[in-house]
């Protein structure tokens, strides 16, 4: 055994192990997202050990143009029946038909959104909504007579009291890593609290942009500076010194034509930071709403407005469950020529096209466990998603959808379906938008299959913005994998880039493929990553294929030089046993018990996307070489930070005098997407054993 791999030791003991409920499930202990309720909460928040689940793992990704570009935005709220559902769930649920959502290219904003005091965004959001490149807010409102008195206490007094509130705000955007907070005051404020509310708005701006880069501070139209609470539909001289204390005014849902016209004349050259409300449920008078909301967009668009969507969840809550995808899709299809999509600018660019949930686990086309999960932190980079249909009186015609039926990785893949007509010899679908900088050498891999027989080829193609581009040729890593270009092998890979290519060229399980290239660039910046299907040479005929995208990678040749580093540094901490839950109308199962505990290790995160912990349980001490389970590590869960909590594990009791063993092991996957073998995984063993004295 790795000298180096930390044992602990434990004695089973029932006495129970209270765990602060505002951090984790009472019912199983596994950490929860929270929000906090009052002024006071606020102003006591410190960082502790617990918070530390909850911070996101990853700044905001690169993209162009960036959040301050002078173009219209599009902002999502997310207000879905109270917030804190599944998604409160750290580690992810086995929720059955969840809410997700993919189209993040198309949105530049996403604020989350409930009724609680202080809404802390919950961290599987900030995580899937940073790695496509868009900004997270939280949401401080405050609402009614309560309301009322809480701004009163720390408005109406000097700025003491109202930066004290602003300091609180910044810290726990800067801790979490969210990118700031959207201001909702549904209250009448009295003169000398409303005298104070641009004082407070911009000192939060001001300091939040100190703190965060990037960060945002956005005012909900409702109050006017008399403190009436009269909401406006527009900007105008009534709210307007709100909007010149802050990064943005989000208006309410009831505007007409001329009330934007009026908005023009009072923003001037801030127009973009004006986000014109659109309620997606069409509650009251509105333009728009459900399936008709891209007239309340083409509106504002006209204008020139950013737009803000509210509770797009509609889609979700509204119309059945088990048609969620395609109702999503078209709702977005709908707004497509209304939402100018960003374009994501760092590398390496991987994605498996998982959305978070699923019916089963894979793992790189192994089955890694079977039953629904939702866990939207574990959302890889999504599509452009959308039907294509070539220009002309040709037939062709591309789309995508995604698709829970089959994944090489996750939970979900693509699906690609088309139809190739007889006198165009391929079609192609744009997935990504890209503004990369292209280092001298990439290396590229599709992994896919078709569906039934098809003689149809299916390529990755790259496009180049700058007419000084010089592609230096296209070589197969593999000479199985390609007939179009000639090989260029690789003399004597590092172990990092030999893991990378190992599968290119080989039969994957499941009926995959995956193709991998080399390209050499010079002043080169890509724009664009399509997927080309080509008809088979002599075929006269219409082509129809369907294929399922697992997996496409653009890495940078030299990330795959450097060694990986280790998990180092494991404890187990926050130990809590029960006994084994009792068979169906049984009593507990004397022989079993079950396990509750806390991971930590240290490793840098900038190199991962995220990691898998597993288990092994057997018998007697590490040192004795006692057995441990033969049968390949369980997986437990994904992390995404430095931690994990390990939660009702079953195990074996222990006999008198002797010891039980559990060992954990930590997989980190990296960015660039390759298997790290078993030998290289962080570990640690749990050494437990009976109390000596006999009873219970």
């Amino acid at each position: 055994m790795d000298e180096e791999e930390a044992v602990f030791r434990e004695v089973v003991s029932f006495s129970p192990s209270p765990l602060p409920v505002r951090y984790y499930d009472p019912d199983t202990s596994t950490p929860v997202s929270f929000y906090l309720s009052s002024l006071e909460e606020l102003l006591a928040w410190a960082p502790s050990a617990e918070d530390s689940f909850n911070v996101a793992l990853e700044p905001a990704a690169c993209r162009q143009p960036p959040l301050s570009s002078r173009r219209p935005r599009t902002l999502l709220c997310h207000d879905m029946m109270g917030g804190y559902l599944e998604d409160r769930f750290i580690q992810g649920s086995a929720a059955q038909e969840p809410y997700s959502f993919y189209h993040w290219q198309c949105v530049d904003i996403f604020v989350y959104f409930s009724h609680h005091t202080v809404t802390i965004p919950p961290v599987c959001w900030t995580n899937a909504a940073h790695r496509h490149g868009v900004s997270v807010l939280g949401t401080f409102i405050t609402e009614w007579s309560e309301g009322a008195k809480l701004c009163e206490a720390f408005l109406a007094g000097d700025e003491r009291s109202f930066r004290a509130v602003a300091d609180q705000l910044v810290r726990i955007a800067q801790f979490f890593r969210f990118d700031g907070w959207l201001i909702n005051i549904e209250n009448s404020l009295s003169v000398a609290a409303v005298g104070n509310m641009p004082l407070f708005l911009q000192y939060l701006t001001e300091e939040l942009h100190r703190a965060v880069p990037g960060g945002l501070v956005l005012w909900y139209d409702s109050v006017l500076r008399s403190g009436q609470l009269k909401w406006q539909d527009e900007l105008n001289e009534q709210n307007r010194a709100f909007f010149d204390a802050c990064d943005g005014f989000f208006t309410n849902y009831n505007w007409r034509e001329e009330h934007l016209e009026r908005t023009l004349a009072q923003a001037g050259e801030r127009r973009a930071d004006v986000y014109v409300g659109v309620d997606v449920f069409a509650r009251s008078v509105v333009v728009g709403g459900r399936f008709d909301t891209d007239k309340s967009l083409q509106l504002i668009r006209k204008f020139g407005f950013s737009a803000a969507l509210f509770a797009p969840g509609w889609v979700y809550e509204c119309l059945e469950k088990k048609d969620f995808f395609q109702n999503q899709d078209k709702f977005w299809n709908l707004l497509e020529r209304y939402l100018p999509t960003h374009s994501i600018c760092s590398l390496p660019f991987v994605t498996s096209f998982c959305l978070g949930l699923g019916t089963r686990r894979v793992c790189y086309g192994q089955e890694a466990a079977v039953g629904p999960w939702y866990h939207p932190g574990a959302q890889e980079l999504q599509p452009l998603f959308g039907e294509h249909r070539l220009e002309g009186d040709g037939q062709g015609w591309v789309k995508t959808h995604c698709c829970l039926a089959d994944a090489w990785n996750g939970g979900s893949s693509l699906l690609v379906r088309g139809a190739i007509p007889p006198d165009v010899g391929h079609v192609a679908v744009r997935l990504f938008s890209l503004q990369v900088p292209v280092p001298p050498k990439l290396f590229l891999s599709l992994v896919y299959k078709l569906e039934g027989p098809s003689a149809v080829t299916v390529t990755l193609e790259l496009s180049t913005g700058d007419s000084s581009c010089h592609i230096g040729g296209i070589s197969a890593l593999n000479a199985e994998t390609s007939q179009r270009h000639s090989v260029r092998p690789l003399r004597v890979p590092p172990t990092k880039l030999a893991r990378w290519a190992g599968r290119c060229g080989q039969p994957l399980s499941g009926g995959w493929v995956q193709r991998c290239y080399e390209v050499s660039l010079r002043d080169c910046l890509l724009q664009d990553l399509f997927v080309s299907f080509s008809r088979p040479p002599g075929s006269r005929q219409e082509e129809t294929f369907v294929c399922r995208l697992g997996e496409i990678q653009v890495v940078d040749a030299k990330s795959l030089l450097s060694p990986l580093p280790q998990v180092q540094a494991i404890t187990v901490s926050q130990v809590c046993w029960r006994p084994a839950a009792s068979e169906p109308g049984g009593a507990p199962v004397p022989t079993r018990l079950q396990l509750s505990c806390t991971l930590h290790w240290t490793f840098p995160l900038p190199q991962v996307r995220c990691f898998w912990v597993h288990c092994q349980r057997g018998l007697g001490s590490p040192h004795r070489g006692g057995p441990l389970d033969p049968e390949k590590p369980t997986a437990l869960g994904l992390a995404f930070t430095n931690q994990y909590r390990v939660v009702d594990l079953p195990v074996v009791a222990p006999g008198p005098g002797q010891d039980s063993r559990v060992e954990f092991l930590v997989q980190p996957v990296p960015r660039e997407g390759f298997l790290v073998p078993q030998t290289e995984w962080g570990r640690a063993t749990l050494l437990y054993s009976s109390p000596e004295r006999d009873g219970h």
